[in-house]
């Protein structure tokens, strides 16, 4: 069976952690990253073939396509983890930039993606699709509303793609609160978003790794959504 799996967005954090953890199970991680970071030494250490991609520039998501189609015969697996976390005040961009950004990322691109490479996917007979999405997606966002509606997007990319693609290629998000903090995160900042769930502590990134491994080896699961976020919509 084929072994390749498309992974966006593996410079750092979750898609570095993950792109890490399938290589080291023998897995082939095609990765895409839009900027040069130390860590992707490692992953090309690990076997990784990665591109670098801006999918805010369509000419580049668009030769991405075209490379994938023309050097890999079949796909195991895309994961969209790709992301980009905007403000809706940001002093740099529109209101109507920061909805476009959003939706490209979260949307737009993971949209071309999987309808220009099904046939890649089909092929195995057992493949999946799985797109990271947020926790936030049910609840909104009043300072990233625009981010919140394009991670609503891409949920309902899953059960698109998932009614198109059966019986297979199975299509799943899952959807993370807090995973871990960054290292400017100041302590009131983080009590706060602590306090928000049940089980007040960072998730990790082997959270959403072992969600990923249960959705692979999982044969009867698809137009579903894991939902890893300690209990929030209980508070």
């Amino acid at each position: 069976m084929n072994n390749t799996i498309v992974i966006t967005g593996v410079g750092k954090r979750l898609g570095f952690a993950l792109a890490s953890a399938l290589l080291k199970e023998g897995y082939h991680v095609v990765g895409t990253y839009r900027t040069q970071y130390p860590s992707l030494a490692d992953l090309k250490e690990l076997g990784a073939d990665l591109y670098p991609v801006d999918f805010y520039q369509q000419n580049q998501v668009d030769d991405f396509i075209s490379q994938l189609a023309d050097k890999y015969k079949s796909l195991r697996a895309i994961v969209h983890n790709a992301s980009d976390w905007s403000s809706d005040h940001n002093p740099h961009l529109s209101a109507a930039e920061v909805m476009h950004r959003m939706m490209t990322v979260h949307a737009s691109v993971p949209y071309q993606i999987n309808l220009a490479l099904q046939d890649k996917l089909c092929e195995n007979g057992h493949a999946d699709i799985i797109h990271i999405g947020d926790y936030v997606a049910e609840k909104g966002s009043k300072k990233h509303i625009a981010y919140a509606a394009s991670k609503a997007a891409m949920n309902n990319l899953t059960l698109s793609f998932a009614s198109l693609l059966a019986p297979n290629v199975k299509v799943n998000t899952i959807s993370p609160a807090l995973l871990k903090f960054n290292p400017h995160d100041d302590a009131a900042y983080k009590d706060k978003a602590l306090s928000k769930a049940l089980l007040p502590r960072e998730a990790g990134f082997d959270e959403v790794i072992e969600g990923v491994k249960l959705l692979l080896n999982s044969r009867f699961m698809t137009g579903r959504n894991l939902q890893f976020d300690g209990g929030r919509h209980l508070r």
